[in-house]
């Protein structure tokens, strides 16, 4: 499902110019934050970060379509789609810099970013079945790469979420490359979303570099979930950057000349260029937008910088709800070392 809403104008939706305007504001929000979150790294401020520039339009389209009682599962790329959710772009730093990310005080129901490939797509069935179970009406919504789809988690996901009409929406973001392996040879299926089959749910693509197709589609399709009906959709995007700061992707491809233009294209140009010819906004307001997301990064900057560093019997927190006797013990032990030696310290 292909759809170029800003091509047709918003009169062939449901959304109005203060739809547009909300997500204009949240694309610069994004990209704001993966050019700073990209140059602190450069300088060591923090430690490695997956650039997502090209794929704003997908993540903040996806975000504005979810209730506020969704719960989001986000993969180490999905930045967009947090701050987008209402995660402080000063959390985000924060977990760069080796802070535990379960201690924000912000209370929009995400998860923690899933670093290892695939591994938050079964949590976000289970997270659906609780749903069910407990008679809520909440969704979840989970962000992966097309990577994902060669993960043994992402078949088990999805068979759990069919067998068990799970409220899920499994979200991914075909951005063309799994690092360095392109998508033709991960699978020889006709699509991603055409994976759904095996699992007796629907598959539906979209436009991911449209802002508002992404919101349609994905609002739908939540829509459905809650009926008990769980959706795949693949938003067909673009990583324009690397995989993270440590790849190189000149080694393994040049500008991509078998992708359609509308795929490759900046989608924040894009979105920009019709909202300025559709009267949504004006070159002033568009330059406030900028001025508010500079702003709003250099204070979540001086956060992070001004939060106290975790002290180091924090290591033993996060394992367990309620500590085991054989940690209790590691602690202890460590604690005592740590009495002795003083704890290991990285220079930042």
């Amino acid at each position: 499902m292909h759809r170029l809403i800003a091509e047709h104008g918003l009169d062939q939706t449901d959304f109005t110019e203060d739809d547009a305007r909300a997500a204009l504001r949240d694309m610069i929000r994004a990209r704001r934050f993966d050019e700073r979150a990209l140059a602190l790294q450069r300088r060591g401020w923090m430690s490695g970060y997956p650039p997502f520039k090209g794929q704003e339009a997908s993540q903040i389209g996806a975000a504005h379509a979810m209730r506020e009682d969704d719960v989001l599962l986000p993969t180490y790329r999905s930045n967009a789609l947090q701050i987008a959710r209402g995660v402080p772009p000063s959390d985000l730093f924060l977990f760069r810099r080796g802070y535990a990310e379960y201690e924000s005080d912000h209370d929009v129901p995400v998860f923690p970013q899933a670093v290892p490939i695939a591994s938050q797509i079964p949590h976000a069935a289970g997270v659906g079945m609780a749903s069910t179970y407990r008679g809520d009406d909440y969704a979840a919504l989970v962000c992966f790469g097309d990577g994902a789809t060669s993960e043994g988690d992402f078949h088990e996901g999805l068979n759990f979420a069919g067998v068990f009409d799970a409220p899920v929406v499994f979200f991914c973001e075909n951005n063309g490359w799994a690092i360095s392996l392109p998508r033709d040879r991960q699978t020889a299926s006709e699509s991603i979303a055409v994976k759904a089959e095996a699992y007796g749910i629907e598959g539906v693509q979209v436009d991911g570099n449209d802002p508002l197709a992404v919101r349609e589609v994905v609002s739908e399709a939540l829509e459905k979930a809650r009926q008990g009906k769980p959706v795949l959709v693949e938003s067909l995007t673009y990583r324009q950057g690397a995989h993270t700061t440590a790849d190189d992707p000149t080694r393994y491809r040049d500008d991509d000349p078998d992708l359609p233009e509308w795929r490759t294209a900046d989608p924040l140009e894009r979105f920009e260029e019709f909202c300025l010819d559709a009267g949504i906004v004006d070159q002033d307001e568009l330059d406030a937008m900028y001025e508010e997301a500079n702003e709003e990064l250099r204070e979540a900057k001086e956060t992070a910088e001004e939060t106290p560093e975790p002290g180091p019997d924090e290591l033993f927190d996060y394992v367990y709800e309620d500590l085991t006797p054989e940690l209790a013990e590691q602690r202890a032990e460590y604690m005592a070392h740590v009495d002795e030696h003083g704890p290991f310290h990285i220079e930042r």
